[in-house]
């Protein structure tokens, strides 16, 4: 009987356990896809160079042409500060939003359209495909660590 109350003990307690890591995912999966929004509104408005730094993390990474990486918040800063960005915009949205069962890490991936104006005055436009890893940071908010 007592072994019986125990199993049953330990199933009610897994259950608890799954329900409660299912409401993590899901809310931090609702988190995320609320800072992609976020970032994708303050490259519009602010520019892609704010934006990319404000939503990096402090050990972030982006991986741009040429497999180039590039480390850090600041050097993040520094390769969207050329001139080539100012000019340019970017759209994107997220195909899918997934986060881990303890809701501190996450990742998307979607489509994403580039747009830039030459010297004469042509736009230009390509495509491409994106995946961002996002982190849960101390104070609750979301950072990029890799783009």
């Amino acid at each position: 009987m007592k072994s019986h109350l125990f199993i049953s003990g330990i199933a009610l307690g897994l259950m608890a356990c799954t329900s409660h890591t299912k409401d993590l995912k899901k809310q931090a999966a609702t988190e995320i896809a609320a800072a992609e929004k976020a970032f994708e509104k303050m490259a519009a408005e602010k520019g892609i160079d704010s934006a990319f730094w404000f939503y990096a993390d402090t050990a972030a990474v982006i991986k741009r042409g040429n497999d180039s990486l590039i480390k850090g918040k600041e050097g993040i800063l520094n390769f969207y500060s050329a001139p080539y960005f100012k000019s340019a915009r970017v759209s994107w949205s997220p195909d899918l939003v997934e986060a881990s069962g303890s809701g501190d890490m996450g990742y998307t991936f979607g489509r994403y359209k580039w747009m830039t104006t030459d010297s004469l005055g042509i736009e230009q436009t390509s495509t491409g495909v994106f995946h961002t890893v996002w982190k849960k940071q101390a104070d609750g908010s979301w950072k990029y660590t890799w783009d």
